[in-house]
């Protein structure tokens, strides 16, 4: 009989450990009968948890700024969250003043709302080195702005000051998003966002007393939208205490996975050949690099399931190996499935070539329940149970 150890990913512990290797077993049972799931439980003994319940999480009811969590937010709560916004949809001011502008007819030989405007971004944009302590790319910002077919519409229903502050809002948020997007490593402050958007709304034509918060900033400030960073602050325990065993089961192992190896190797040794080592996830990563280490006789074949094992050595941080080292001779046949969307999921065979047996399969589930669905799709225990020894 072939024992196929099951080594999870992070975040699971019971009862849902049990249920997962229950449905494995019901899985992998009709196509391969003479095999037994085996569970190997590291999160117990051995995964992430709060050792001072939380002491380390700031949040409502600590310091001065202590408050009740459930209250409103204040002005700079709402000021952020309607940043937060913006810097996803840089245009959604425009559209918004767009979508209530109607119909205007332009008398004969009048200039156009948007003439004006179009024209000082294009000015603007010649003279983006001026503005760029907010980041790079204003230029660009400012000649696509010119091109937004909101612009017209926006351009009827606001008055120019009105108008000039959003353009600014909407060149800022581009810029500030865009550096979010590319994973700098600086953005701008708050206060040297505002300075800029003050500047940039006078160089579109704004009064010089500044700017007025705009419909979008006045619609998002309300308590009913919690999309943003108000309701995270508020919730950050909340939000911790459900993430922390995934996150951090990753950290731990990478800085003590040790005990999780040796756990792996004592359960092994005790297992009749042959064996395989199933891993999910980060229990891939835990099964490989317990391989890794020494061989581990009686087993057969390794099976990885959304594991980021190949990307780990292919950075450098795969515990066990080091890139570029070759894949020593005493690990055993490697069998890697990931599925299309998961995006935690990575292939070997380009990075462990001749070693490594990639499958593709489709659960037909978006990122992050991609990587949660493979226990439900027949194609997984189909593909295990074709290379079971």
């Amino acid at each position: 009989m072939t024992s196929v150890v099951f080594v999870h990913g992070t975040g699971i512990r019971e009862p849902h450990f049990t249920d997962l290797c229950t449905r494995i077993a019901h899985g992998l049972g009709p196509l391969a009968p003479a095999a037994r799931v085996v569970p190997y439980d590291w999160g117990t003994p051995h995964g992430a948890r709060l050792g001072s319940g939380g002491a380390s999480i700031p949040g409502p009811g600590r310091g001065a700024d202590s408050r009740d969590p459930r209250a409103p937010a204040d002005r700079a709560d709402e000021e952020a969250e309607a940043w937060a916004r913006l810097y996803r949809e840089p245009t959604s001011e425009l559209a918004l003043a767009a979508a209530g502008s109607g119909t205007v007819v332009t008398p004969p030989g009048a200039a156009f709302p948007d003439e004006r405007p179009r024209a000082l971004l294009g000015q603007l944009a010649s003279q983006a080195g001026e503005f760029d302590e907010i980041g790079p790319g204003l230029d660009e910002a400012a000649r696509a702005l010119a091109r937004d077919p909101l612009l017209p519409a926006a351009a009827r229903a606001l008055d120019a000051g009105t108008l000039a502050a959003t353009l600014a809002r909407a060149l800022a948020a581009t810029v500030i998003g865009g550096a979010l997007e590319a994973d700098l490593p600086v953005v701008c402050d708050g206060d040297t966002r505002d300075a800029t958007v003050e500047r940039l709304a006078r160089a579109l034509g704004a009064p010089p007393q500044g700017t007025e918060r705009g419909p979008v900033l006045k619609l998002l400030g309300r308590p009913v939208i919690r999309a943003g960073s108000h309701y995270v602050v508020r919730r950050r325990r909340a939000l911790t205490e459900a993430a922390h065993p995934a996150a951090g089961d990753i950290l731990r192992y990478l800085a003590r996975g040790e005990p999780m190896r040796h756990g792996l190797r004592q359960l092994v040794a005790e297992l009749a050949p042959p064996v395989v080592l199933l891993g999910h996830s980060l229990g891939g990563i835990i099964a490989l690099d317990t391989l890794l280490a020494g061989p581990l006789p009686g087993v057969e074949l390794l099976v990885t399931v959304g594991s980021q094992a190949p990307f780990l050595y292919e950075t450098g941080a795969l515990p066990g190996l080091d890139h570029p080292d070759p894949l020593p001779a005493h690990v055993p046949a490697w069998l890697n499935l990931h599925d299309r969307r998961d995006l935690l999921g990575y292939i070997g065979a380009p990075v462990f070539p001749g070693r490594v047996t990639d499958v593709e399969t489709d659960n037909r589930q978006p990122f992050p329940a991609a990587h949660s669905a493979y226990w439900s799709d027949p194609a997984v225990y189909t593909a295990i149970a074709e290379q079971l020894p």
